[in-house]
């Protein structure tokens, strides 16, 4: 299967596309891509299959799904080949697990990096080192084959990047799979590959896995190393995939601490794979299905229920009850100064890529027009101000699982996946993109400013066959016990079986 290929053909862009291999047979038929990360990486050790094999069957879904899926903003085929085939392809946990990079955030070396910008695709810009977190996915095993796309500098809540075009849902193709992470969760679910990267600021790694339906983990603040350039407390780079267990078996291989941290947090007391069949035992969960400001969809309201319900059954103590910070109306106001401030240091550091100062044909008119660069400037003292603020009311939030509680459980996002007309750029102003938008990250984004892990699983379908994620939050550090009652949900709820319409 891992024979001599043809000359590599080209596609529109000019980017080498993978030519049919010598041998198509699939060892495993149709069922390959239905397993996850752990159950390829186990077939290469027993020998069943090689890493090369691995990443061709790999190839062959994407290559026969992505054209209707558009989870890919660049094809790495060759490259991933070759990294594949390599006897010094690391003996990690995922040894030869095909996997998609986001295209923004961790870096490997070599690989473009457009961060879905088109001055930045027409560069050609690439990065020259790996990461922390891209050095730690090559030490795993993981066989990247490309880049999964993101909307411009991963600022939406959908991904619909105008210099690379839409990831449609796959169990909706007029919808969203959502954002930022919307490539590497359309590419999961449809079974394209079984892991991927993904990162989360403000719900990149949630959203997007409630609207296709898979498994995202935002470890705690410090549980992964910050990127050397990045001093962001928002910020978190991981992963999403269809299995808890996978997960678990990756933040293993990643989190620690590099050299200048930021943040960290104590490690765990043994390794988080192992917390997939640890009983959690009884636990006290309040939860939440309405925020102010933020209408709740009933599927999603119910979802919320549906999972209370179960918890119940499954011995925990469930009550209606959410940290009384999160209705504080004056956060509203104070993150008001916070938004300018980003897309203006996304505009500075494109300048600094491109060697002159970036312009409004660079960019999408919704960072051009919301960064307002020719407006006034954002003062130093304000925008310290509501940073101290804000920190003060993060205190707030976290002080309600002092007070005895294990779990916070709410939608991970309000409504199921929306059409992508509604959030089209196309025809919507950027003011009317980020109105639509912006409650979408209601129950997600607080979570990112405390430095909590939260964890979205795929419990609930509407009648019409969307997924709709929950979510739960725990304390910082406490990675162990979402992922111990995440298990004990998987088991009583399987989604493992469900597969969307438009899959590999």
């Amino acid at each position: 299967m891992s024979g001599r290929t043809a000359r590599p053909r080209r596609d529109a862009g000019g980017r080498a596309r993978r030519p049919a291999p010598t041998r198509i047979e699939d060892p495993q038929g149709a069922g390959l891509a239905a397993l996850d990360a752990t159950a390829q990486a186990d077939l290469v050790r027993r020998g069943e299959l090689t890493p090369a094999e691995l990443a061709e069957a790999a190839l062959r879904r994407i290559e026969a799904a992505d054209p209707a899926l558009g989870a890919l903003a660049v094809p790495l085929f060759e490259a991933g080949l070759a990294q594949a085939r390599s006897p010094a392809l690391p003996p990690g946990p995922f040894r030869g697990v095909p996997f998609l990079m986001k295209d923004v955030g961790a870096t490997q070396a070599g690989q473009p990096y457009y961060a879905g910008n088109r001055a930045l695709r027409d560069a050609d810009y690439r990065t020259s080192a790996d990461s922390y977190l891209g050095a730690r996915f090559r030490q795993a095993g993981l066989v990247t084959l490309g880049k999964s796309k993101t909307p411009e500098f991963g600022l939406q809540s959908t991904t619909q990047p105008l210099a690379f075009g839409p990831t449609r849902n796959p169990w909706d193709p007029d919808r969203s799979a959502g954002g930022s992470s919307g490539g590497a969760c359309a590419a999961v679910a449809a079974g394209l590959v079984p892991i991927a990267h993904a990162n989360d600021g403000a719900g990149s790694i949630r959203i997007p896995a409630s609207w296709c339906g898979v498994v995202g983990l935002k470890p705690s603040r410090g549980r992964v190393a910050l990127e050397p350039t990045s001093v962001s407390r928002a910020d978190v780079g991981f992963a999403v995939a269809r299995s808890l267990r996978d997960l678990a078996t990756l933040l293993d291989a990643v989190h620690g601490q590099e050299p200048g941290d930021l943040f960290r947090v104590p490690p765990p007391a043994r390794p988080f794979a192992e917390e997939i069949a640890a009983a959690p035992g009884a636990l006290r969960v309040g939860f939440l299905a309405h925020l102010p400001g933020a209408t709740t969809h009933p599927e999603c309201a119910r979802a919320v229920e549906s999972a209370a319900q179960l918890l119940s059954e499954l011995g925990h103590r469930v009550e209606a009850s959410a940290p009384e910070a999160l209705f504080e109306e004056e956060r509203a106001l104070t993150r008001l100064g916070f938004g300018p401030v980003a897309y203006r240091l996304c505009l500075r550091a494109l300048s600094r890529i491109l060697g002159r100062f970036a312009r409004a044909e660079d960019v999408e008119p919704f960072l051009w027009e919301l960064a307002d660069p020719l407006g006034p400037p954002t003062r130093a003292e304000d925008f310290v101000e509501a940073e101290t603020w804000e920190q003060g009311w993060a205190v707030r939030v976290a002080s309600w699982w002092a007070r005895g509680f294990d779990l916070l459980l709410t939608p991970t996002v309000a409504e199921p996946a929306v059409p992508l007309s509604a959030l089209d750029p196309h025809t919507h102003s950027p003011e009317e993109l980020l109105a639509r938008m912006a409650p979408h990250m209601a129950f997600t984004e607080p979570f990112n400013v405390t430095g909590q892990p939260a964890l979205s699983l795929p419990l609930h379908w509407t009648p019409d066959g969307l997924p709709v994620g929950v979510q739960l939050v725990a304390r910082v550090g406490r990675e162990d016990l979402l992922l111990r009652v995440g298990a004990q949900l998987e088991a009583a709820r399987p989604w493992a079986a469900r597969r969307p319409p438009l899959r590999a």
